[in-house]
């Protein structure tokens, strides 16, 4: 709070300098008073041979300070007051009142304790008007302890010291202390006046504290301060910041007088607080009242514009800013590329931030974060780059805006960089920065280094525990993901519905309906079940889990659907096998005007490759770019490649490998690679996996794949070769692994795998199980098995793949019919899935198989594949 609210020193009453050189004086004054330059005349005063004035006149020196006051030249006033020092000139009353408030002003607290020192010397620290600039001053350098003992040690305190120093606690954040004081106040009978009222209603917006706002505002009522027009608009700041906005609005039209303050302050009130709407109503009604926007009204409003997406509303905004002369306001040129960023005109946004005459920190950040919003990452590094170059130091807001990029491009050297210089500047302790660098580290795959941020940081709120969730959801540690979501909620962190969807994909992951339904439960308890997004994950977790029927209960039951949910389900349906129900959701969709997006033509192209719906996949492919302008991306011709291989077309998905406008991926030439295994085209394979192996040279899959083909050729030097190949490269084949879950408890098993405590029932019921089906004309595949054995032996390897064993296990620890559900880390093969299609006949039992690709649903003898993956 400015102390020259209550006194402004006065030195109109001032007379002429006697002495003869006062001319020369006079010319210096004047010097002073109208800024002149600092190249010529920065230190005319000083260049006076002062020393040979030995009899200088206080009053000169006091007109001298009046100019520097006036003109705000603080370090110039300050100077000045060391050389009367210097001199033997003592200060009266209004020069220490002067350097008091240049102190202020500068925040410099050193200076202001020399000057405290100076004052006691000169006895004017008993002085009521003294010892308030002095607690305003050490307020103003955040020294609220000096603030409070010069505050306590006065005699006397009139309502102007009461007001300084609740002034002096409200701004730096002591809000407690100032409504405590505010009370002491009021105690000792002072009254508060209208300066008063502006200085505690901050507190009140700091804290929330409506009720205590109300008991101020009852107060201003009835000392008839509410029609003050300072007083009403801080009441609807406080009003506003307290999420009453009726009020606020209330206030606002009570005012007798509405200045542009006021107005200001109520379009300010409704940005903040998203009535977007509202906010430009009253901006349009300020104009047609005849009050002209300042450059605060301006970055008031243009947050509405930018919510609203009101484009042309915008565009008016920036031509007034320009014919006002405020175009080239920081401020009002940042809100500006702000706006037309969040509008999606992002090459405006360059051109703003290109004329801006001076730029700052959060200027450079705006426009940062505009082009990572407008899908440019590239053009953020870049811009991220140029201002490091420009001198200008990244702040926290900054690192969280250039931290999504590094994860957007998987650059996790750069993520380090930023990384470091956070730690360097003291950001990593800021929550929003850790968590920012969760998620970089959670999209580059390091999800060790984002664990150790994570238990790095004492202070953990729900977006933290949010982050640390998704990040192991998402590198498939499901495990860590749950324990994380319990403990959690163990610490007393309630989750919401981000934190909700950030843990179900980890129950999908793992197979587990019981725990997804815990979620769920959780999810009904806490009023997230009509939540769209959570909806659309719930629909995904339970067709994960093998329930298709409950995710297609869920989608009927939406009041509202996004493209999202449409995605979900039409995804559900592709991965089940139900692909003529995935087609006829699509048109659904169509019909209800949803516009499908790349996502959906994955879902849709996917669900047509597993059902072999090669005409109808062809037709989508195309309509995508037709009906909907949307180019390909890899995904989609990885699918068409899939989708024409699968179906034995395997010449017409290598043309279009050969005619597609990008450059093909690991994911076509898996695609293809998987279909030669399925129809055992060796030389079309051994092309797809020379691809590979350049592309991912670490990855099994594709060295199995070709293996698998060599294998059933009975070409074993082949076979030899790969897994020398293999075996040099450092290249090791994950073992088939499934997972069973009875009881609640989950049971893993590996290709033969003997260590399970009911090994010998296991492998009995196998027996068992195979003799019944040889009897029923089962045949065992040995082509499948990938060593040059004995017939015999081969059929023992083949009986002990881990889906086999897991089957076996659920068998024997379910009661009759009870329907068995198996996760599969790898694509199910052949024979298991000819066994399984004979063990559910046999047993009577609906078992549910989810491989590495899709579901596969058996009953009766039947896969709900149609033997077609």
């Amino acid at each position: 709070m400015e102390i020259s609210l209550f006194f402004r020193p006065s030195f109109s009453c001032l007379s002429p300098s006697p002495f003869p050189n006062q001319t020369f004086f006079h010319y210096m004054h004047l010097q002073v008073s109208t800024c002149a330059s600092a190249s010529g005349k920065q230190n005319q005063f000083t260049q006076m041979d002062i020393h040979k004035q030995k009899r200088s006149n206080a009053l000169i020196w006091n007109e001298t300070i009046r100019g520097y006051v006036k003109n705000a030249s603080w370090v110039k006033l300050l100077r000045v007051y060391y050389q009367m020092q210097r001199i033997g000139i003592n200060p009266d009353k209004l020069v220490f009142l002067s350097v008091i408030r240049a102190c202020g002003s500068l925040s410099d607290l050193q200076a202001g304790r020399k000057i405290h020192e100076d004052i006691v010397e000169r006895g004017f620290e008993s002085d009521v008007v003294v010892s308030t600039a002095l607690a305003s001053m050490y307020a103003k350098c955040g020294s609220l302890e000096n603030a409070r003992q010069v505050f306590d040690k006065m005699p006397e305190r009139n309502f102007v010291s009461w007001t300084a120093i609740i002034a002096g606690y409200s701004q730096n954040g002591h809000s407690h202390e100032a409504l405590e004081l505010f009370k002491e106040m009021q105690v000792q009978g002072i009254k508060p006046n209208s300066i008063t009222m502006v200085s505690i209603l901050p507190a009140c917006s700091n804290l929330l504290a409506l009720e205590q706002g109300k008991q101020i505002h009852g107060y201003a009522i009835r000392s008839g301060l509410e029609s003050d027009v300072v007083v009403g608009n801080g009441l609807i700041n406080m009003y506003a910041k307290c999420r009453n906005l009726n009020i606020a609005h209330k206030v606002f039209e009570r005012m007798p007088e509405q200045d542009l303050v006021s107005w200001t302050a109520i379009i300010t009130a409704n940005s903040q607080n998203y009535r977007h709407h509202e906010a430009l109503t009253l901006f349009n009604k300020m104009q047609v009242q005849g009050i002209q926007p300042n450059s605060i009204t301006i970055i008031s409003v243009l947050p509405a514009c930018a919510n609203l997406l009101a484009m042309e509303q915008g565009k008016q905004i920036h031509g007034y800013a320009i014919r006002s002369g405020f175009e080239h306001d920081i401020a009002v040129g940042t809100g500006l590329l702000d706006m037309y960023n969040k509008c999606g005109h992002v090459n405006i946004a360059h051109r703003v931030f290109k004329r801006m005459p001076k730029k700052n920190v959060v200027s450079w950040t705006a426009i940062i974060a505009g082009c990572f919003q407008n899908g440019q990452p590239h053009e953020a590094l870049a811009f991220f780059n140029e201002m490091k170059v420009q001198g200008i130091k990244p702040n926290s807001i900054t690192i969280v805006s250039i931290l999504p990029v590094c994860a957007d491009l998987l650059a996790l050297e750069l993520g380090k960089q930023i990384h470091n210089y956070a730690i360097r500047c003291g950001f990593e302790t800021d929550i929003v920065v850790v968590n920012a660098l969760i998620n970089v580290y959670a999209k580059c795959g390091n999800v060790n280094i984002a664990g150790k941020l994570f238990e790095r940081t004492p202070q953990r709120d729900l977006v933290l525990w949010t982050a640390i969730i998704a990040a192991y959801s998402q590198n498939g540690h499901p495990h860590e993901a749950l324990a994380f979501f319990n403990e959690m909620q163990v610490q007393g962190i309630k989750p919401d519905s981000v934190a909700i969807i950030s843990v179900l994909p980890a129950c999908g992951h793992l197979f587990s309906v019981d725990r997804g339904k815990q979620i769920h439960g959780y999810a009904i308890r806490s009023g997230f079940a009509s939540d769209v997004v959570v909806i659309n994950g719930l629909i995904d977790m339970y067709a994960k889990c093998g329930k298709v029927h409950i995710a297609h209960t869920l989608f009927e039951r939406m009041s509202e659907r996004d493209v999202v949910s449409w995605n979900a389900m039409i995804l559900a349906y592709g991965i089940h096998g139900h692909g003529e129900n995935a087609l006829a959701l699509f048109s659904q969709m169509q019909q209800t005007g949803t516009k499908p997006d790349h996502i959906t033509f994955t879902a849709i192209l996917t669900a047509c490759s597993h059902a072999g719906l090669v005409d109808q996949g062809w037709q989508y492919f195309e309509g995508m770019k037709s009906d909907y302008g949307l180019a390909p991306k890899m995904e989609h011709y990885a699918c068409l490649v899939d989708l024409h291989g699968r179906a034995g077309h395997l010449d017409e998905a290598h043309d279009i490998i050969k005619n597609m406008p990008l450059k093909p991926g690991a994911d076509v030439w898996g695609a293809l690679l998987g279909a030669c295994r399925i129809h055992r085209n060796i030389e079309l394979g051994e092309q797809a996996a020379k691809h590979l192996f350049e592309l991912e040279p670490n990855y099994a899959g594709y060295y199995v794949l070709l293996s698998n083909i060599y294998a059933e050729a009975r070409r074993w030097d082949d076979v030899i070769k790969l897994r020398t190949m293999m075996k040099q490269r450092g290249v090791k084949k994950p073992p088939g692994c499934s997972v069973v879950a009875v009881h609640r408890e989950v049971h893993t098993f590996l290709v033969g795998d003997r260590t399970h405590p009911q090994s010998e029932k296991i492998y009995a019921m196998l027996e068992t199980l195979y003799g019944q089906m040889k009897k029923v004309g089962y045949v065992p595949n040995t082509n499948l098995v990938l060593h040059d054995v004995e017939e015999e032996v081969k059929e023992s390897i083949l009986c002990s793949h881990s889906e086999k064993l897991a089957i076996s296990f659920g068998i024997i620890n379910t009661s009759p019919g009870t329907p068995i559900s198996i996760m599969k880390n790898l694509r199910v093969c052949s024979d298991c899935h000819n066994v399984t299609k004979f063990i559910s006949k046999i047993v009577v039992r609906e078992i549910i198989v989810r491989d590495a690709n899709r579901f596969h649903h058996f009953k009766d003898g039947l896969c709900s594949c149609g033997d077609y993956w």
